[in-house]
C-alpha cells in the first residue's frame, strides 16, 4: 500500500512537472512579410523579442517570408483547420494592409482571421492608436488586424524658412495654398527658389502625385484621374507651384543632400530619403504633415498590421505578443532598430531627442491629423506595377515640367491607366473603394 502511494506521488509529480515544462516552454510562431532582410530579422530575434520571452515565458519563432508563400501557408493552414480543428498553424501574422486583404476571406466569404475588436478596445485603455489606421484594419465587418508600424513620406523644413512664413500660415496644418504662398514669400524676399520636390529618374515623384496631390484635390487616386474641374485645378496649381521649385529638382532623386546643402529649405520626400540630413543636423529641421486641400490631407501610409489566424495554435499568447509589440516604449525600440514609425500617439513623446524624434513627431502628427486621407500603394498589379508609377510620373513631367496641354496629357495617360487595370483586374487602391475591381478611371 505504501509502495502504491509512493508510486502515485511520483506519477503525480511527473505529470505536474511535464505540465510545468510545457508551460515554461511555450512557443508561438510569428509569421511576417515585414522585416525580411537578414539584418532586420536577426534584430527581431536578438533584440525585439527576448524581453517579451523574459516577461512572459513565451518563446517566439519569428519567420519572415515573401507575400506569396505567406499567403499560401495561411490559406493552407485554414483549410486544414477547417477540415480538422485539431490541426493548427501560425499564431500571429504580420503583414501590410494589402497582404491581409488578399487572404482575409475565402471564396465562400468565410473569414480566415479572428475579430480583434475586443483586444483593440482592451489595448486602447492605455495607448492611443492612430484612428485612421484602426479604420483601415476593419475589413469584412471585423477588426482583421491591429496596427503595428508604418513608413511614409512627409514635409521637412529648414528653420531658416520660418523667417519668411506668411503670418496666417500654421506649419502644423499646411494647405497647398499655404505652401505656395510660403514658397513665393521666400522667392520674393531672397530671389531664390527654395522648395524641393524630387523629380529625378529614380525619385519617388509618382508617389507625390498619386498619394498626395490626387487624394488631397480629388478625394481619389485612380477613379477621378481625369475628373473635371478638380483635376484641371490640381494640375493648374502644380504648374504654378513649380515656378518656385528649385531649378535642379528635375535631376534630384532624393532630398537629403539638397536639404543639407541648403539648396532648398522646404522639401517633400520619403522619410528614408531625408534621414541623412536630419541625422546630421537634427536641430536645424522640423518635420511636419504634408499639405491639405479641399478633400483633406492626402498621404501614403505603408502600414503593417498584426492579425491572428483562426487556425492559430495559441491565440492567447499571440494576443500577448500584440500587446507587447504595440506598447509605446516598444514602438520606440522598433523605430530605433529598423526605422519603422509608431502607430500609437504616445510613442512620439518617448523618443529620445535627436533625428528620430524630429521625424517621429512629424509622422505621428500627419497620421493623426483630423483631415487625414490615407492613400495606399496599389496592389494586384503584379509585374506591371511599374506601369502604374510611370503613368503618374509621366503625367507630371509632361504637364508641369514640359508644359504640355493638361487635357491632352490626361487623355493619353488615362487610357493607359484604364488599360492597365482592365488587363490586370486589380482593385482600387485607397482612398478609392478597394472592393471595386477592376479599378477603371471614370470616363474610360
Amino acid at each position: 500500500m505504501k509502495l502504491l502511494k509512493i508510486f502515485g506521488l511520483v506519477f503525480l509529480l511527473t505529470v505536474v512537472g511535464a505540465l510545468l515544462t510545457f508551460s515554461e516552454g511555450q512557443k508561438i510562431v510569428f509569421y511576417s512579410t515585414q522585416l525580411r532582410p537578414i539584418e532586420e530579422a536577426e534584430w527581431v530575434r536578438g533584440t525585439l523579442l527576448p524581453p517579451f520571452t523574459e516577461e512572459t515565458g513565451i518563446e517566439v519563432e519569428f519567420i519572415p517570408d515573401e507575400y506569396s508563400p505567406w499567403a499560401d501557408r495561411l490559406i493552407a493552414e485554414y483549410k486544414a483547420w477547417k477540415a480538422d480543428p485539431a490541426k493548427c498553424g501560425v499564431d500571429l501574422a504580420g503583414g501590410l494592409h494589402g497582404d491581409f486583404m488578399g487572404v482575409l476571406e475565402t471564396p465562400e466569404k468565410e473569414l480566415r482571421f479572428v475579430d480583434l475588436s475586443a483586444k483593440l478596445a482592451e489595448l486602447s485603455a492605455d495607448r492611443t492608436f492612430i484612428e485612421s489606421f484602426v479604420e483601415l484594419g476593419k475589413m469584412a465587418g471585423i477588426q482583421a488586424y491591429i496596427p503595428w508600424m508604418q513608413a511614409t513620406y512627409l514635409t521637412v523644413i529648414n528653420k531658416k524658412a520660418m523667417d519668411y512664413l506668411p503670418y496666417d500660415v500654421n506649419i502644423e496644418s499646411l494647405s497647398y495654398d499655404d505652401l505656395l504662398k510660403w514658397a513665393k514669400s521666400i522667392y520674393d524676399a531672397t530671389g531664390e527658389k527654395k522648395l524641393g520636390i524630387p523629380a529625378g529618374p529614380k525619385s519617388l515623384l509618382h508617389r507625390f502625385v498619386h498619394g498626395y496631390l490626387y487624394p488631397s484635390f480629388t478625394c481619389s487616386t485612380v477613379k477621378k484621374f481625369m475628373k473635371k474641374p478638380e483635376v484641371l485645378y490640381l494640375w493648374g496649381y502644380a504648374k504654378t507651384l513649380w515656378q518656385y521649385v528649385h531649378p535642379e529638382a528635375a535631376k534630384w532623386d532624393a532630398m537629403a543632400e539638397p536639404l543639407l546643402e541648403e539648396a532648398v529649405w522646404i522639401a517633400w520626400d520619403h522619410t528614408a530619403r531625408v534621414w541623412k540630413a536630419i541625422e546630421a543636423r537634427p536641430e536645424d529641421f522640423i518635420a511636419v504633415p504634408s499639405p491639405a486641400d479641399c478633400c483633406g490631407r492626402g498621404f501614403i501610409s505603408v502600414l503593417a498590421g498584426l492579425g491572428i489566424p483562426k487556425a492559430a495554435c495559441d491565440p492567447d499568447s499571440a494576443n500577448k505578443l500584440i500587446e507587447y509589440l504595440t506598447k509605446p516604449e516598444v514602438q520606440v525600440v522598433t523605430l530605433e532598430g529598423v526605422a519603422f514609425f509608431p502607430i500609437v500617439e504616445e510613442a512620439a513623446g518617448k523618443v529620445p531627442a535627436g533625428p528620430a524624434k524630429v521625424l517621429a513627431e512629424g509622422v505621428t502628427k500627419q497620421a493623426a491629423a483630423p483631415d487625414a486621407i490615407v492613400a495606399m500603394i496599389p496592389g494586384g498589379l503584379g509585374a506591371r506595377a511599374g506601369e502604374f508609377s510611370k503613368i503618374y510620373r509621366d503625367t507630371f513631367t509632361e504637364i508641369v515640367i514640359k508644359g504640355r496641354n493638361i487635357e491632352e496629357v490626361l487623355e493619353e495617360q488615362g487610357k493607359l491607366l484604364a488599360e492597365l487595370y482592365r488587363d490586370t483586374g486589380a482593385p482600387c487602391p485607397l482612398p478609392d473603394d478597394p472592393t471595386e475591381a477592376p479599378c477603371i478611371p471614370e470616363g474610360f
